[in-house]
């Protein structure tokens, strides 16, 4: 999540190189922590170069439907439309009807999400330490990085490898997890796995006692 400072700079940047911004902003409504998101577009002098773009996997959940949208000054949402078109025949044709009418919810919907990921996000983040691994308290999103280091250090585990660890967790406490390692282009993150938080809570509290058998 970029700082106010570091947005302005990217902003002052754009204006004085005559740059087209493309902004990903996907977890606009999922910051926690009292954070605001603050929309590159509305810096000084970057509506007219700012394409954002967003979707309905992450604010909405409804990963499957791949309906997303963007906004942007007339003449970029025209350059994008010219293009897209040879790209995607179609797409999601009925859904997109279901997300225009999710994006007209009330402010509250958006609040309430965002507080009850943040208290799931305390809740995992809190089992993973009791677990034994060293997660990243991530101040957005709905996943949680976490470091498996600690588990192979204390023997709990027999590598720091995430990919062989995430092949192998199912069967050992019927747990799934991602490997972090596809992004990144050196061995940096291999020890880093995330798991998702967006579940019901009784979910997390047994994906957490089921982690803990792991020290067990």
């Amino acid at each position: 999540m970029r700082t106010q400072e570091e947005l302005s700079r990217i902003a002052e940047l754009a204006c004085e190189h005559d740059l087209i911004v493309i902004t990903d902003e996907v977890y606009e409504h999922l910051i926690f922590d009292g954070r605001v998101h603050l929309p590159i577009a509305t810096f000084p002098g970057m509506w007219d170069r700012t394409v954002t773009i967003s979707s309905a996997g992450k604010t909405f959940s409804f990963t499957g439907w791949k309906v997303g949208w963007l906004t942007g000054a007339p003449r970029l949402v025209a350059a994008v439309r010219s293009v897209k078109q040879y790209l995607t025949f179609a797409s999601s044709g009925p859904f997109q009807y279901a997300i225009a009418a999710a994006l007209r919810l009330p402010d509250h919907y958006f609040h309430s999400l965002r507080a009850d990921l943040q208290r799931k996000r305390n809740l995992l983040v809190e089992g993973l330490y009791s677990a034994g691994f060293g997660p990243i308290r991530p101040a957005g999103t709905f996943y949680i990085t976490a470091d498996i280091g600690p588990l192979a250090g204390k023997g709990v585990i027999d590598c720091d490898d995430g990919q062989l660890f995430c092949r192998s967790l199912p069967l050992r406490c019927g747990v799934a997890a991602i490997p972090n390692s596809s992004f990144y282009d050196s061995t940096a993150g291999k020890q880093f796995v995330r798991f998702s938080f967006c579940k019901r809570v009784e979910l997390l509290h047994e994906a957490v006692a089921r982690l803990q058998t792991l020290t067990r």
